[in-house]
């Protein structure tokens, strides 16, 4: 048999380095040659002069961000990368970090940092010409939390359980009212509408009384009078500081998990039983281009209509002004078409390809003949007159106007019309099912916002908009769970959260560079 020589004894005269093991071309190269570019001194503050020296900041940068680019994601297993694998031990520099360091460098040295590096990435990716910083295509997707999810605290439990309360203080005060003296009967019952401490207090001090000083036939009454009073005195006022202290957290939030508190329960669309199960989760935003992400923030609210704001803000905030000056479009799905951000985007001076709510179903004649022939968007509008004719010709005058506020604090204006007699209409059932004149209230200023987005997305530039979103920000998020098996987060709390998610997307950019 012929074999090569094989000899694990044998000495070299020129040993070889790690350089001679590394191809030109591996990613790690790419990783260690990008960190040594940027500048660090955000980082440096994390750490402190005194005690004993710690690991270069530089260097754990480097073994993080590679780490995550192989999908290494546990601290333990990175602590055996960097004692086993070439490429690590090439970027540590031989240097033996335990998984504690390397837990705390993520979870806290990079917590003020991290926006500022990832910020400069971008920029040297700009200056590559590979993204132009000028059109975004921006979408969010939901990813469970590191949470149990039978952990949950709902806002409706707890505004029913207060309530519940105020009954059954109300239900025992009147027992206690019927059953008193003449003379220690209240000319006036207490407001149970809201309730507090002082509350709790007087209502049972004063049942308490009535209770003592009462003297009637029905003693099981009177006892299960005295022993909901006992479980009034003994739980109330601890269970009303565990509901204000869980409201005190949940915020403007319908929920939120007892395991992470900030996190809320979304329903999520890749759920392994396919039932869209709600899971306690946040909601991550991109804003990409060329399938780089530029920008990214984390939100708690479950809908993507009220975090473009936010996310736009803090992609203002990491580049600055000028750069915000300079963006030109943004393209969107439907779940951001409303008009708070309509107006925000044209005060940014910003085009909006961004969808509402019925643009696709517009595109379908037969909808709109089946569903919309009656629908206010197709009455006649009289701008200079301002008012509606209805299908028989009849006019609807203005009666009043109002306002709302979403859930931002964002200020509507509603105008309202009426028509002055349906009575005896041939097409009354048809046209309207109301049992008065047919009314209708119109948002004026997001239609106007409507038609002028309507415009843009069925533009030749438009259309070739909203084709490359669907490859564009959407593959991104399809690489990263699917391909990079990134479903769940390892970390807890919003701000761990937010660095895990930078982690993840600072690697995506470079390995799409290396690609």
């Amino acid at each position: 048999m012929n074999f090569k020589d094989y000899n694990q004894s044998q000495l070299f005269l020129f040993p070889p380095t790690f350089e001679d093991l590394i191809p030109e071309s591996h990613p790690v190269r790419v990783v260690n040659d990008i960190i040594e570019k940027i500048k660090i001194e955000p980082l440096l503050k994390a750490y402190k002069k005194e005690g004993n020296p710690s690991y270069h900041p530089k260097m754990m940068l480097k073994i993080m961000v590679f780490a995550y680019m192989e999908n290494t994601y546990s601290s333990r297993r990175i602590e055996k990368l960097v004692r086993e694998n070439v490429n690590f031990m090439w970027l540590s520099g031989m240097k033996m970090v335990d998984h504690n360091t390397i837990a705390r460098f993520r979870s806290q040295r990079l917590q003020d940092a991290f926006k500022d590096i990832f910020r400069q990435v971008v920029l040297l990716l700009a200056d590559e010409g590979l993204v132009s910083l000028k059109e975004i295509y921006t979408d969010g997707t939901k990813i469970e939390a590191q949470a149990g999810k039978y952990t949950f605290v709902w806002k409706k439990s707890i505004e029913t359980s207060k309530t519940k309360m105020l009954q059954q203080l109300e239900e025992l005060w009147t027992y206690a009212q019927n059953i008193a003296a003449s003379e220690d009967r209240d000319p006036e019952p207490p407001e149970f509408t809201k309730i507090s401490k002082e509350k709790i207090r007087e209502t049972v001090e004063s049942i308490d009384r009535k209770l003592s000083g009462s003297d009637i036939p029905d003693k099981k009454g009177k006892a299960k009078a005295k022993a909901k009073l006992r479980y009034i005195k003994n739980n109330f006022e601890q269970n009303l500081e565990k509901y204000e202290l869980q409201e005190e957290i949940l915020g403007e939030r319908g929920s939120y998990s007892k395991t992470d508190p900030d996190a809320t329960f979304m329903r999520m669309k890749d759920d392994h039983m396919g039932n869209g199960q709600l899971k306690p989760a946040y909601n991550p935003q991109i804003s990409t281009e060329n399938q780089f992400i530029l920008h990214y923030s984390i939100h708690q609210q479950t809908t993507d209509s009220t975090t473009l704001p936010d996310h736009l803000d803090g992609f203002k905030e990491t580049f600055g002004e000028e750069v915000f000056a300079g963006l030109e479009s943004i393209t969107t799905d439907a779940g951001y078409g409303s008009e708070e951000n309509y107006e925000y985007l044209e005060q940014g001076g910003i085009e909006a390809y961004v969808k509402y709510n019925t643009f696709d179903k517009e595109q379908d004649g037969n909808y709109q003949l089946k569903h919309k022939a009656f629908s206010k968007e197709h009455l006649h509008y009289n701008a200079e007159q301002d008012f509606y004719v209805c299908p028989m010709g009849q006019r609807m005058e203005k009666t009043h106007e109002s306002s709302r506020r979403t859930k931002n604090g964002f200020e509507q204006k509603l105008s309202h019309y009426q028509a002055k007699n349906c009575e005896g209409c041939p097409i009354r059932s048809m046209c309207h099912g109301s049992k008065n004149n047919r009314s209708l209230e119109r948002n004026h200023n997001l239609e106007r916002h409507r038609e002028k987005v309507r415009e843009l997305l069925k533009s030749d530039e438009g259309i070739r908009k909203r084709k490359r979103r669907c490859y564009d920000v959407e593959a991104v998020f399809a690489h990263m769970k699917h391909a990079h098996q990134f479903r769940r987060f390892t970390l807890k709390s919003l701000k761990k959260v937010e660095i895990e998610f930078g982690l993840h997307a600072l690697a995506h950019n470079l390995r799409k560079k290396v690609a």
